[in-house]
C-alpha cells in the first residue's frame, strides 16, 4: 500500500505566494507518510482575467514554475502531480501567441519530469443560474491524447476538471491499463455542489479504479468560488478521505492488490460490450 495525498488550495493571483503555500502543503502531505502527491488545477495562479496566464506562461522543460516543481519533488523525495499550470505553444502552432496549453506535469522523486498530460475538455457553459459564463477555449488549446503514466504506486491515468464529464475518457485509461486516475480541478461551487461528489464517486465505481481528486475550494480574487471537497475514493466507491473547503489535503492508503481483486471478483471491464476508444492523433 501507498499513501497518496490530494492538495486543496484557494489560489490568488501571485504565482509566489501560491508557489509558497504549496509548498508548506506538500511539506506536511510528506511529514504525513505521502509518497505521491497531486495537486489541484491552475495551484501556481488563479488568473484575474483568463489572458493573465499568457504572461506567466513557461515553455516547455523550462521556467519558475516547473523548476520549483523539480525541485520540491527532490527535496522531499515524493512523486508529484502537477494540477495543470500554462505552458506556450510551439512557435509554429496557430495562435501560438494568444493561446497556452493547460498542462498537467508528472515529476518523480528524483524531480525529472516523465510525463505530460494537456486538458482535452475545455470549460465553455453560461451557468443561468448564476450568470456566470466560461470560455476556457478563448486562451486554452485543447489536447488531444489520453495520458497514463507507469509508477511506483501503480499506473495511474491522468484527467482535468471538465473532463469529469466525460467517462470515455476514463475508460480509455482505465483500457491503457489505469489503476487509480487523478483529478485536479477547479469545479465551480454552483456546479461542483449539484453533480461533483457524484461524478468522481462514478467514475471510480463503472470504472473500478481510485479516484484522487484534487480540488480548489474557496473564493477567489477574481470573485469567482469554487467548490473544494478534495476526495480520494477507492475502487468500490467509498471515500476515503476529503476536505470541504479550505488549504490542507487528503490522504489515505491506495492499494492496488485492493483494485485486481475487486476486477477480479467483479469483471465488470471484461463483460462490457461497447468499446469507446478516443480518437488517434
Amino acid at each position: 500500500m501507498t499513501k497518496i495525498a490530494a492538495i486543496q488550495m484557494a489560489s490568488g493571483t501571485n504565482v509566489s505566494a501560491n508557489l509558497n503555500e504549496v509548498g508548506r502543503q506538500i511539506k506536511s502531505a510528506v511529514v504525513a507518510g505521502a509518497k505521491l502527491i497531486v495537486l489541484p488545477e491552475n495551484f501556481a495562479i488563479m488568473p484575474l482575467h483568463d489572458a493573465d496566464q499568457l504572461k506567466v506562461a513557461e515553455d516547455e522543460g523550462t521556467g519558475p514554475i516547473q523548476n520549483f516543481l523539480s525541485e520540491q519533488a527532490k527535496t522531499n523525495n515524493v512523486w508529484i502531480i502537477a494540477g495543470t499550470i500554462p505552458l506556450k505553444l510551439n512557435s509554429d502552432t496557430v495562435n501560438y501567441d494568444s493561446k497556452v496549453y493547460a498542462a498537467c506535469l508528472v515529476y518523480n522523486e528524483k524531480g525529472e519530469r516523465v510525463s505530460r498530460y494537456d486538458k482535452i475538455h475545455l470549460f465553455d457553459v453560461h451557468l443561468e443560474i448564476s450568470s456566470e459564463t466560461y470560455n476556457e477555449s478563448e486562451t486554452i488549446e485543447a489536447g488531444n491524447k489520453a495520458v497514463v503514466v507507469d509508477t511506483p504506486f501503480g499506473k495511474v491515468g491522468l484527467a482535468i476538471c471538465f473532463d469529469l464529464r466525460f467517462p470515455e475518457l476514463f475508460r480509455q485509461l482505465v483500457l491503457q491499463g489505469a489503476d487509480i486516475i487523478v483529478l485536479p480541478s477547479a469545479f465551480t461551487a454552483i456546479t461542483g455542489k449539484a453533480h461533483w461528489e457524484v461524478l468522481v464517486r462514478a467514475r471510480a465505481i463503472e470504472n473500478l479504479c481510485y479516484v484522487i481528486a484534487s480540488a480548489q475550494g474557496g473564493y477567489h480574487v477574481s470573485g469567482r468560488q469554487t467548490h473544494g471537497d478534495s476526495m480520494i475514493v477507492d475502487p468500490w466507491g467509498t471515500v476515503l478521505d476529503h476536505l470541504a473547503q479550505g488549504s490542507g489535503y487528503v490522504i489515505a492508503d491506495v492499494d492496488i492488490e485492493n483494485v485486481k481483486n475487486i476486477r477480479r471478483n467483479f469483471p465488470v471491464l471484461q463483460n462490457r460490450k461497447i468499446s469507446c476508444p478516443l480518437p488517434k492523433e
